[in-house]
């Protein structure tokens, strides 16, 4: 029965992000999206790195 609750709670807020941001969100500029683009390359390359690190050490 609490896996439900818990699962319940998440749809809510997954629901409620998506209305809001429809809502209030405004569209990203080309060049905002490409930094962005950049800077999230780059620390999924680190979060990578740093998981297979931590990994390779416990």
């Amino acid at each position: 029965m609490t896996l439900l609750v818990i699962l319940g709670l998440v749809f809510l807020a997954v629901i409620l992000m998506v209305v809001l941001g429809e809502k209030f969100g405004k569209p990203m500029e080309a060049e905002e999206q490409t930094k962005y683009s950049k800077w999230t390359r780059i620390l999924v390359f680190a979060l990578i790195i740093i998981a297979i690190l931590k990994m390779a050490f416990d």
